[in-house]
Order: C-alpha cells, then structure tokens, then sequence
C-alpha cells in the first residue's frame, strides 16, 4: 500500500513495515493530510491484521518532527483548536488499541506528535547515534502535548520524569531515554531493523513501572502535581506562560486528557490556544526557523578553529567549538593563562556529558592549548577574542594574516568596535568579518555576524555557515556601533543606572523588569557583564557625548566591577547577586526603562543594521532573552500602539 506520506510492506514473516515520508519536504511533519492517511492505513491493516507492525522513518533526517506548526497558525476558533486536538488524539488512541503489537523504531529527532505517535506504540527502539533526540516540546509553543503525550508519557517513564520533560521541553537522547523507560532499547543503527523485528515479535509484556511510581501516577498524583507546580513558578509566572501550568492539571486532573477540560478553565484548550503567549510563541519559533535557514546555503566545512585570547569570552568560543565536533587551537601569552580556559571547559563537558568521562576527554582532546600560535597555519577559521584595543587588534590581525591560510575566514569578536577600522591593517581587509558571540557562550544561542562595508560577501556567507556548524543561530548585521544586541541593551542598563542615581534600590529596578518578563533585571545585567566593560561600552556607543550615570562610575572607581570582583551594584556570593527584599515599584518604571531598548531597536531597523523588524525581534529575544511570551521587542512595540490606538478610538 503507497500513499502520498506512507508506504507499507509486508515482509516475508507477516510483519509490516509502514514508512513515514512526507511529500516534498525534507523533515516529516504530521499534518491534516498525513494524519488522515495514517488513518486510512490502520483501517486498511484493521482488515487484514499483520502479525506486528513496525513504524519508521524513510528520511535520513530524522523519525518525525512533529505536529506542522503552519496549521497552528491558521486556527481562528474554539472549535477549530478542539478538532485539531481531537483528531491526533483519536487516532493515536486507535493505534494504542490495535490487536497486534507495534514498535516505533525512532532514528534522529522525535519530537512533539512524533513522541506521541511512538508512547502509543507497545513497543520504542531508539537508534543510538548523535542525532536522536526524542522531546515533547509543546510547551516552548505555549501549547500542550494533546494527542496523548500527557496521558501515555507519565505511565512509560514515570509521572517525574515526564513532567520535567513535558515542563521544560528538554529532549533527551536514545541512552538517556532508555534509562528512565521512554524507550526499550537503544541500538546502532547497523542493527536497528534486525532489533525491531526481534522484539517486535517477541510477545514480551510491555514495560511496567514500578510500584512507587505507579503511586506517584495515582494515588500521589496530587502531591506529584504540588511540587511541580511549586518548581514551575519560580521560573515562569502563569499570567506570562500559561501552558506549563495547564499541563500539570490536565495531567493530575483529567488524566491527561486535554479534550476533558471545561471550556471555561484556565487549563481549557480554549484558554490555552486564545492566549497572545501561544500566538507569539508560535511566531518565535518560525523567527528561529529564518535565523537557522541563514546558514544553510553555505557549503563551507570547516574543521580546524583557532581562537586568539583565552579570557572568558575567547575560551568559551574554544570550549564551544570543540564540544560541536572542530579540531580547536586556543592561544594566550602563557599556558598559564590558557589553563582556566581549560578547566571551564572541562566543567561545560562534565555537565553536559553528564560525568561520561569518556566523552569528556575525547572532547578535550579537540581542545588544544596553543601559546605560540601554531594553529593559524591550519585553521579554517580564526577568531580574535581579545580586549578592546583598536590599535592591538590592528597589530594582531596584520600579524594573523601573514599566517593564516589564504581561504580562512578571519573573524573579530569586537563588541564596540568597527569591523572597518580593525580591517585596515590587512593587505586585503575584505577578509575580516564579525562573528561576535554572547556571554555566557554555552547558553545564549545568538551569534552576530557582522558584513563590514569592506567584508567580502563570500566571507560572510562563510562565517555564517560556520555558525550553524556549531549550532548556533547567525544573525547578519551591519557593522555599526554595538550592532543590534548591544545597542538596544546600552539604552535600556543606562535608563535603569539612572533610576538608580535617583535613589530607586537596584532590586526594585530588577523586580519590575523580570516581572516585565525579562529574564535578568538590568542591573544586574550589569553586575554580570562587568562595571567597567558597560563604562567603556557606554562610551564607546555614544561617542563619550553622553554623561555616564554617577552610581556606574562611582564603583568602578572603588574597584566593585560586578560578579568578578564580588562586588557591583550587588555583593556576589559563590555566583549569585546577594539582594534585598525589593520595594514596591512606582507605576510605570518597567515600561520608562524598557522604552529606550524598543526605540533601539527601532533605529536599528531604520538604518540597516538588520534588514527588517523581524530579524532585530530574532537577535533580540535570542541574544538578550528579551521575553519570548511577548514576540520580540518590535512586535510588542507594535501591539502596544495598535492597543492605544483602538482605546483612543
């Protein structure tokens, strides 16, 4: 049987191989279409039940990657989010009842819909490689995982792990989740087809949770459901994300059945789906789709970096580099210097390899201290990391490019200064580019790449490309003071700097501006950046025309630098801003210091730093944070006056 998403074959024994492959696309998604054929395809093996039936992907790309979220965009009622959600719902319960067993043999990224259609499954492979990742990442949507994911996935792996996974939408690979139960095996994929049939035909029971977790999923569900909620709200306030808090009562209240919610409850499909977060959630993930397309039209394969400058910027870009596969050289005036790089690093792989020590030092491995520089000769791209000295950077880089390799990229990691002014010293400058990362590198997915008015175009292209290759999204921006991320956030820490020089608690400024839905107050943004970095980058951006608030230079005058020396706006204690309780903020002190990151941003668009609104709305909330439940700075700034507009009406 060939339909226009499927292909089902049986084999020899009488088990039946059902293929996923959506038409004219590179990644299957379940839409409408899809969802119907599968449909039709459990009716037609209804007629003639197989002895089992294996569900793969024919795409090397990946399992499924879930729902399609352009029909998301297209719901403009009540009903239409119930249909939507009763459909995947109906037919994934149909395959969860089938006579015959099944198994979901899942190869790269499972995510959302896909997870679902897989926990209906008897049986879960997952093929032990580095592109599986199995998640329910419904949540970052501002939705909920309705077509069976909250009902199924606590019953698999018990009620904890499934809410964190639910809660978060973190994923999880094929080793992980074969040890809290997602899945049955983990296998390579030379014998992922042998291992389905084996266990598919098996008549083994399906996997049963133990007796403690079976309580947790009963008759403790509600204490289960106390504590998660309790977790939820010290990171997300309900008004802002409504969706985490949704799940945990759709899944302690109405087993996890989305369609069972009355319409007028808070956790309703209705309330869910009317909510602005979900719409512009919705539109922060089709921003981040455009920022990953950026670098995708470039055939540049780089395999060797070599970064200048192991402070904490430099060698963060280095341990980065290393954990996403390049061959990294990272060069200081010492090894000595190069050593605290290296320990950091070693505690990025510890926490992410989760103690695999293995994998740790394998990683390590790519990462190579490199005092006199060796690496240029080989590097493919070499990234200058170093304080900001123009005439330094100058000298560097006319020394860089005698080394360097003809084709290498040669990229700054300048903040505040022109990509133009730095290019000078070259023989030819149209090879200098910005590849200007954000601090803290492992967590901040934005990365500017700057086209100086000299930059080659093909040289842009390829600092783009090697963006991607390290998993992070490129953002193109015109050389220009602070380009986007830091010119919009220069006026937004010098407006709340001010409101401290008028007397206002640094922990009031920051209480508002979280509650705005910023994920750090601005000062002590400030505190982590650095006292004396903002001084000089204060300056820097307005040309030493504006007066720098008393407060800031008062500290740096005094030593307090912030969270490196202990001691800023705040007292730092083992990483953490040691506040007071903050008082009650005056009306309107959010939206005063917000304003000028918004008119920011504004000019930036005006005069080309980025080419359009929705580009600075990508860099911002991605290279700030900048509350994603609100769809970006300039989307915001346009639903606020569109809203002033109809009330003056």
């Amino acid at each position: 049987m060939t339909d226009t998403h499927w292909r089902l074959t049986r084999d020899e024994d009488d088990v039946a191989w059902l293929d996923f492959d959506t038409a004219d696309s590179a990644t299957n998604t379940l839409s409408t279409p899809a969802l119907h054929e599968f449909d039709r395809v459990l009716s037609a093996l209804s007629a003639q039940p197989p002895r089992a039936l294996v569900i793969r992907s024919a795409k090397r790309a990946g399992f499924i990657a879930g729902a399609d979220i352009e029909e998301f965009t297209r719901i403009d009622s009540a009903a239409a989010a119930r249909a939507l959600v009763g459909r995947g719902w109906d037919i994934f319960n149909r395959l969860a009842q089938v006579p015959y067993p099944t198994l979901a043999l899942i190869r790269g990224h499972c995510m959302g819909g896909g997870l679902e259609l897989s926990l209906a499954c008897r049986y879960r492979i997952a093929v032990d490689e580095p592109g599986t990742r199995l998640a329910l990442p419904e949540v970052m949507l501002g939705i909920v995982p309705g077509w069976g994911g909250m009902k199924r996935l606590p019953e698999v792996a018990g009620p904890s792990a499934a809410l964190d996974m639910m809660l978060t939408g973190k994923g999880l690979d094929a080793r992980r989740a074969r040890r809290i139960g997602l899945v049955d095996a983990a296998v390579p994929p030379r014998v992922m087809d042998k291992a389905a049939r084996t266990l598919v035909t098996s008549g083994a029971p399906p996997r049963r949770l133990p007796w403690w977790q079976r309580l947790l999923n009963g008759p403790l569900k509600t204490l289960v459901a106390a504590q998660a909620r309790r977790q939820v709200i010290r990171k997300a306030r309900p008004e802002h994300y409504p969706a985490p808090y949704a799940i945990i009562d759709i899944w302690a209240k109405h087993g996890g059945n989305a369609l069972a919610v009355p319409a007028g409850d808070a956790a309703s499909l209705e309330a869910i789906f009317r909510s602005p977060t979900a719409k512009n959630l919705v539109r922060v993930f089709f921003l981040q789709e455009r920022l990953k397309r950026l670098g995708k039209d470039s055939d540049f394969a780089p395999r060797h970096v070599h970064v200048v400058g192991a402070g904490v910027m430099g060698g963060d870009i280095a341990a980065w580099c290393a954990l996403r596969g390049m061959q990294v050289t990272l060069q200081d005036q010492s090894v000595e210097r190069i050593a605290p790089a290296i320990a950091r690093a070693q505690t990025l792989y510890t926490k992410k390899f989760r103690g695999d020590r293995t994998r740790v030092r394998f990683t390590l491995d790519r990462l190579l201290p490199d005092p006199e520089g060796h690496g240029v000769a080989r590097a493919d791209v070499v990234i200058e990391a170093i304080f900001e000295d123009l005439e330094v950077k100058r000298t560097l880089f006319a020394a860089l490019e005698r080394r360097a390799k003809p084709e290498a990229v040669l990229a700054t990691n300048t903040s505040s200064l022109r990509v133009e002014d730095i290019a000078s010293a070259l023989k030819d400058p149209s090879r200098l580019v910005g590849i200007h990362f954000f601090n803290p590198v492992a967590m901040l997915p934005l990365v500017e790449v700057v086209d100086g008015p000299q930059s080659d175009p093909e040289q842009v292209r390829r600092a783009a490309g090697f963006v991607r290759r390290i998993d992070k999204l490129p953002l193109p921006v015109k050389s220009a003071p602070g380009f986007l991320v830091n010119a919009v956030l220069g006026p937004y820490m010098l407006e709340a700097l001010r409101c401290v020089d008028e007397g206002l608690a640094p922990e009031t400024i920051d209480q508002a501006l979280v509650a705005f839905g910023m994920p750090m107050g601005p000062v002590e943004l400030v505190d982590t950046v650095g006292l004396d970095i903002a001084l000089a980058a204060g300056k820097a951006l307005t040309g030493g025309e504006s007066e720098p608030p008393r407060a800031l230079v008062s500290r740096v005058q005094a030593g307090k630098l912030g969270r490196k020396s202990g001691q800023g706006f705040y007292a730092w204690k083992d990483g953490k801003a040691q506040k007071a309780k903050a008082a009650e903020a005056p009306a309107g002190l959010a939206d005063r210091i917000i304003e000028p990151l918004l008119q920011a941003a504004a000019r930036c668009v005006d005069s080309g730093v980025v080419a359009d609104a929705d580009l600075a709305d990508a860099g911002v909330i991605f290279g700030t944070g900048f509350a994603p439940f609100r769809g970006g700075p300039l989307h915001y700034l346009q639903q606020r006056d569109d809203a002033a507009h109809a009330q003056s009406a």
